[in-house]
């Protein structure tokens, strides 16, 4: 899943795109920095993500004719609504147009039900833990 990463390695992948493309890839990091100060942007799954304690909560990247955020949950996204008309919904992908930028207080939201998700199933693990 993910490894050690230095920003430079993201900074490498990053400069596969230009132009347009890469203004909104790195609003997008800027953006989930912001909201996960303390998190370690790390590589998983061959895309930018950033990871707290062991855990990826975000993840990004870009493709021919868009740019993708995605959870690393299959269920995030499914748990919120409101989306911008211009956002493309799957299980897993949040798909947007080149040079639109995502909402500060989208990326809060997404991060936030994933952060919610590991919490929970990490009491969850906990409860079912034998005890010493």
């Amino acid at each position: 899943m993910s490894k050690k990463t230095s920003h430079s390695e993201i900074d490498r992948h990053l400069k596969k795109f230009s132009g347009v493309q890469l203004e909104t890839l790195q609003h997008l990091r800027e953006t989930i920095r912001s909201v996960v100060p303390h998190a370690k942007e790390t590589m998983s799954y061959g895309m930018p993500a950033f990871e707290i304690d062991g855990n990826v909560v975000a993840g990004f990247d870009g493709f021919k004719s868009h740019c993708s955020y995605f959870p690393h949950s299959g269920s995030v996204l499914q748990e919120l609504d409101g989306y911008p008309e211009w956002c493309k919904v799957s299980k897993g992908t949040l798909k947007f147009p080149i040079g639109k930028k995502m909402p500060k207080s989208l990326v809060r939201k997404l991060v936030s039900v994933r952060r919610r998700q590991i919490a929970e199933k990490q009491r969850e693990l906990a409860s079912v833990r034998p005890k010493k």
